[in-house]
């Protein structure tokens, strides 16, 4: 299909605070609350229709910027301030395709987002959020779902200055090639204070729902798992032991290391998979790691080789996926993939996407990949959205972990509840609580995200929100 283009004339921006069942820590921060930011934006098309779309995704603190000078609050004002820019720009520019609007306006918000002090990962946020919530008043006014949308290539994405180690890559065709699948396996993610057994959990939260890594693996059948380390090796060595001896009762089970920056140097993450390979506890566990996730500080992952650990494991970028052209750089000191994450961008997943296949079909071989993370998505549009997205680029599981954290859409009316599980019945199922994503045999089912919008035609109920403030940044 021809790409439409089309203006945005207006952007709403909202927010709304949860709270965590259960802690979760994952780098240097334990979160017990949060706020979800909602982006409603207008868009008007060359014809003269106009639509409203929608995205949403969590305030992350300690996150996009680590720096401790910045308390979670102020994290999270970097992270409006970035909303902020982003709507300006594109209610000042004229139309253009959906993939035009990011790409032609992509060095200038990152530009401006850098002269106020917000790094490229925080910036990528603003246009993230942005950019989902144009394309979903896109696929709205077309009546078309985003993985139908996204073959005929609805946004118009094609070569551009903004990547250009792609300069004749068929994005066209990749895109038509895609075969989005129905079922993805929820790969559970165990926190660094997650408890793992009874005797780790002397206060219980008593919900009725999983707590232990003993429960999770009872209740929901998950095949695939994500395991926080912390930068001690010992403490890591023996934590990643007592995690062993319980998925070690699976018949089968695949795992993913996550270090969250915590190594100072390859050669730091090096030593803790030689003392994994001591430890006779881990032999299992170490057998069924599938790649290692960001184990060094983003200030120096991309100013060294990688090949001490990638000699072991493929190693992959995710906080360090900063610039758009971070995944190259990688590359070419060992780095084998780059974690595909909502709040990044649809359009960065896809361009990195197209460079595993340009550099795959260059070597002849299967060696670079993406992956499938999480940032707390939470139910309704925020976790539909992630999950349509890690479909199209046609991943076999996705790390979840926002519906073990927050109970379904606790903190949500119980209308809007119903109404996104009446619309996804593969997807939620009832509880004691109320509806929440469903995790069968440690799967989800995703085929009703199949319908018109980007995963999602239910929307949230805006009125029930607060008015986002603006940024007190800088």
């Amino acid at each position: 299909m021809s790409a439409p283009r089309f203006r945005v004339l207006e952007v709403e921006r909202r927010e709304w605070p949860f709270r965590l069942r259960l802690p979760f820590r994952f780098g240097v921060i334990t979160v017990t609350h949060g706020r979800q930011a909602v982006l409603r934006a207008r868009i008007r098309d060359e014809s003269g229709r106009e639509g409203w779309g929608v995205a949403a995704e969590t305030l992350a603190a300690k996150w996009f910027d680590k720096d401790p000078r910045w308390t979670d609050a102020q994290n999270e004002h970097q992270l409006r301030r970035a909303l902020e820019i982003a709507e300006a720009a594109s209610s000042a520019a004229g139309a253009n395709t959906a993939f035009g609007h990011f790409a032609d306006g992509h060095a200038e918000h990152v530009a401006a987002c850098g002269r106020e002090g917000l790094n490229p990962l925080v910036a990528g946020y603003g246009r993230a959020l942005l950019d989902r919530a144009a394309l979903d008043a896109l696929l709205k006014l077309h009546g078309a779902g985003f993985w139908a949308g996204m073959r005929a290539n609805i946004g118009g994405m094609g070569p551009h200055a903004a990547a250009p180690d792609l300069p004749g890559f068929g994005f066209g065709a990749m895109l038509a090639g895609t075969v989005p699948p129905r079922r993805l396996h929820a790969r559970h993610t165990v926190g660094l204070v997650d408890p793992i057994t009874a005797a780790d959990q002397p206060e219980r939260v008593g919900d009725g729902l999983p707590e232990t890594l003993e429960e999770v693996v009872g209740a929901y059948g998950h095949a695939y798992y994500k395991l926080k380390v912390g930068g001690d090796i010992p403490a890591d060595v023996e934590r990643l032991s007592r995690i062993a001896a319980v998925l070690d009762r699976l018949p089968e089970y695949r795992a993913t290391l996550d270090g969250n920056e915590q190594y100072e140097s390859a050669e730091d993450a090096a030593a803790l998979w030689r003392a994994m390979e001591a430890e006779p506890r881990l032999a299992r566990l170490r057998g069924s790691v599938l790649f290692i996730e960001q184990p060094v500080k983003r200030a120096r992952a991309l100013e060294a080789g990688m090949e001490a650990l990638a000699a072991v494991r493929p190693v992959i970028i995710d906080e360090s996926d900063g610039d758009l052209d971070a995944f190259p750089r990688a590359k070419a000191l060992g780095y084998a993939g780059v974690s595909s994450k909502a709040c990044k961008g649809v359009w960065r997943s896809l361009i990195n996407l197209a460079r595993c296949k340009a550099w795959n079909e260059e070597a002849g071989t299967a060696r670079h990949f993406m992956s499938a993370e999480d940032l707390t998505t939470l139910a309704g549009v925020c976790v539909q959205q992630d999950l349509a997205l890690a479909a199209l680029l046609g991943l076999a599981h996705v790390e979840r972990n926002g519906h073990h954290f927050v109970d379904g859409f606790a903190g949500r009316p119980r209308a809007e509840a119903e109404r996104f599980r009446t619309a996804h019945p593969d997807l939620y199922a009832e509880a004691p609580c109320g509806p929440r994503l469903a995790i069968r045999d440690g799967a989800l089912e995703i085929g009703s995200l199949d319908t018109p919008g980007l995963g999602a035609t239910a929307e949230p109920d805006f009125a029930a929100m607060e008015t986002m403030p603006r940024a007190e940044w800088p």
